[in-house]
């Protein structure tokens, strides 16, 4: 994990997990903006993804695997003695999910960003056949994710980023791909034990990765008492990455000083 200190006094701590096929690096904007906002940044490469591993890129055993790691960032966290927010996007927003419906979290707001918890694409019945019997007899076999980079954001300098990227994954395991659809399932069935936990929900208005339809039917259900529901007209999946971008991340800021004056840390 890496940690990036706030300009100035710190206000709080943010924990960020990225999604499927990427890696923190891509996040230096990001970054940036709540660095200069006065937040703490903690934010790593997932399992098989990034740095972590050369070896068995875009594979994992377990999707709890991915939970492990993030709890190390959360309870590095704790070590500033600031209130913490936990911020996932994509896959990283099906994380945090899982997180507040299988531990403890001391968290003063999650914000979630397009979250993973159901798939446009989708693989025909035959396909799955073929996958789920491959995924029996040789988990780590790989195969293309059935999106490509310009279906994640409109941001052109982003498209040309990625395609020059080799840390990018470009291709995952059976493996992986049945432990997320597993995981999406626990998503639904345990939404009855999710957190109380305040939490900004944005979602891209057109997104050509997650389906948007089963994220608000989610949020719906989500056993929360303050939760907000933001939707981005227009823009693709990577809101964060979007050209319009600022705009999202000063709705996001919105929220977490919100929720900082709310408990009294900020007047």
């Amino acid at each position: 994990m890496w940690k990036w200190e706030a300009d100035g006094e710190a206000k709080a701590v943010i924990v960020m997990v990225h999604g499927e096929l990427e890696h923190h690096g891509r996040y230096g904007w990001l970054i940036e903006q709540w660095r200069l906002a006065g937040f703490h940044v903690i934010m790593g490469d997932l399992p098989g993804q990034g740095l972590t591993s050369r070896a068995n890129r875009g594979h994992i055993e377990s999707f709890d695997d991915y939970l492990h790691e993030v709890r190390e960032w959360i309870q590095a966290a704790y070590e500033f003695n600031l209130p913490v927010f936990l911020l996932g996007h994509s896959m990283g927003g099906l994380i945090s999910i899982r997180m507040l419906q299988e531990q403890q979290l001391n968290l003063a707001g999650v914000i979630l960003s397009s979250p993973c918890l159901g798939l446009v694409h989708k693989p025909s019945k035959l396909e799955n056949v073929r996958l789920r019997f491959m995924n029996v007899v040789v988990p780590t076999y790989t195969v293309k994710p059935g999106f490509g980079i310009k279906e994640a954001t409109r941001n052109i300098d982003v498209q040309e980023a990625d395609i020059h990227d080799n840390l990018y994954v470009k291709k995952v395991s059976v493996g992986w791909y049945s432990e997320l659809l597993e995981a999406i399932q626990q998503a639904f069935e345990n939404i009855e034990t999710t957190r109380d936990i305040p939490m900004l929900l944005m979602q891209s208005g057109e997104d050509k990765i997650i389906e948007k339809k089963a994220v608000k039917e989610w949020f719906n259900h989500a056993p929360l008492s303050e939760k907000r529901y933001k939707e981005w007209p227009g823009y693709y999946h990577e809101i964060f990455n979007e050209p319009e971008r600022k705009a999202v991340f000063e709705y996001a800021l919105d929220f977490a000083i919100g929720q900082l004056k709310s408990i009294g840390y900020l007047y």
